[in-house]
């Protein structure tokens, strides 16, 4: 196989690879090579990864190039560049869900099933992207491993919990990229850095061990392109017995590519009625409404009609973190950090009355969310209401509810995506929300697709991009 320039290897899609890969104008090896020389040059800056097997993943690279050279990939991702979030199992790499309270000594011998359906698809596992304790907060930093950065500006956070594999995917250190989503964790990193998130509809994707928030999480592709994440659902959306969680069976397939929103009815919420969103943030996303409604969509601009749902929310989240706890022996409680330790606290003091309460309200928002879905396609809101903020807090200027777009569809169990819409004064990427109904994911990776067509992908600043292509 031929050997291609740095920039080119540098700047593929997944399904670029696969097609390149086919006509052996490039090999896995190559891939593989730029990708982990990239990593080891940037890393240090940006933190995305916490674990990489620079040998096991070289000795991949050349098993995938020689079943190419035979004409006989072994699956449907032979040979692409793949990461896993710290949350999820796999074979052979340490998962330390980012506390010091865990233990790196393994064994780890067994793979989640999004883990053991990349590995049969024949993708290359390059390593394990950062996260915050537990995945916790909607930014990344821990005491286990520093803070991460994000590409467009390293003062500021890339978001989070799924922070890592954001600023993997925004530099393309892989092509695709595995995160987790329990309130926001796929869309708010996708959103910030740039980048198409997609949590699906619950149960698509399944979960083993189970989240300690058990039906709130969520596990989803982070790419680069939509197309290139409708691939890595065809492979990760597959039953495992281990998940008793499992829905039906996923609608595998290429997503079409349609060139116009025709036909579809849109809803468009600018704040739900109650969100405070920032001016800069609001001027980016009505115009990518705008054209929305230019390329056929009947657009109206309406609340989908809930009160905040937070506190249902905080009840879940917080009992999760007990529960969480309670696994914990006094040693590993000694370990965690602050952050998680409140909200465990808080979660210890709930009552079942109070659970049972959340329970019922959850029922209820998902009754209200199917019923407009009944009237509306796609319900359309800005991902997050501020920009990027700087590294080390743990939400913008003190403000605790900063992600009330995202956690009320983790409630409902919706498939929403963060698509890149453009960039606000300051030249930081905003993220543009599309959520559907339950299963409808096709609808909303078709429309993502006709987006990103329309106004283009982005691109993090030429230092950030130099700075892993030296």
């Amino acid at each position: 196989m031929s050997t291609k320039s740095a920039r080119l290897i540098a700047d593929v899609t997944a399904l670029d690879c696969l097609a390149l890969y086919k006509s052996r104008e490039l090999s896995p090896v190559e891939v593989i090579d730029d990708c982990l020389q990239r990593i080891d040059e940037g890393n240090r800056e940006f933190n995305a990864f916490c674990f990489v097997d620079f040998e096991q993943t070289k000795a991949q690279a050349r098993l995938s190039e020689a079943r190419w050279m035979k004409g006989e990939p072994m699956g449907l991702l032979d040979g692409v560049p793949v990461t896993l979030k710290d949350v999820t199992l796999n074979r052979g790499m340490p998962t330390r869900w980012g506390s010091r309270s865990t233990s790196g000594d393994g064994p780890w011998d067994v793979d989640a099933p999004a883990a053991a359906r990349l590995r049969e698809a024949g993708a290359i596992i390059l390593g394990k992207t950062t996260t915050p304790e537990y995945g916790f907060l909607g930014v990344t930093h821990s005491s286990l491993y520093g803070i991460t950065r994000n590409p467009w500006n390293p003062s500021l956070t890339p978001g989070g919990s799924s922070g890592g594999a954001a600023v993997a995917a925004a530099l393309n250190l892989g092509c695709l990229h595995l995160g987790s989503d329990g309130g926001g964790s796929i869309r708010t990193p996708a959103s910030f850095t740039g980048i198409f998130g997609l949590k699906p509809t619950f149960g698509y994707v399944p979960q083993w061990p189970a989240s300690v928030f058990t039906t709130l999480s969520h596990i989803g592709p982070m790419t680069r392109t939509v197309a290139d994440a409708a691939l890595m659902l065809r492979v990760i959306a597959q039953k495992d017995v281990r998940d008793g969680y499992a829905g039906p069976d996923y609608p595998f397939g290429d997503v079409p590519v349609p060139s116009t929103f025709e036909g579809l009815r849109v809803a468009y919420s600018r704040d739900f009625g109650y969100a405070n969103v920032s001016k800069d943030v609001l001027n980016v996303t009505d115009a990518a409404v705008r054209k929305i409604e230019s390329l056929g969509a009947e657009v109206v601009e309406i609340n989908p009609g809930f009160d905040d749902p937070v506190e249902t929310f905080n009840t879940f989240w917080r009992a999760g973190a007990a529960r969480l706890f309670s696994r914990l022996n006094t040693e590993q409680r000694s370990f965690l950090e602050a952050n998680t330790l409140k909200v465990a606290e808080r979660g210890l003091s709930l009552t079942l009355s109070e659970y049972l309460d959340a329970q019922e309200a959850q029922v209820g928002l998902t009754a209200k969310m199917a019923a407009f879905h009944e009237k509306f396609d796609l319900l359309i809101t800005p991902t997050m209401p501020v920009a990027p903020f700087p590294v080390g807090l743990n939400n913008p200027d003190d403000v605790q509810d900063w992600c009330p777009f995202t956690f009320p569809f983790n409630l409902t169990q919706q498939p929403a995506a963060s698509v890149p819409c453009g960039l606000d004064s300051n030249g930081l990427p905003v993220g543009l929300q599309l959520v559907g109904a339950r299963y409808k994911d096709m609808t909303v990776l078709s429309a993502a697709r006709v987006l990103e067509s329309a106004l283009g992908r982005l691109v993090p600043p030429r230092q950030a991009v130099a700075a892993v292509r030296a």
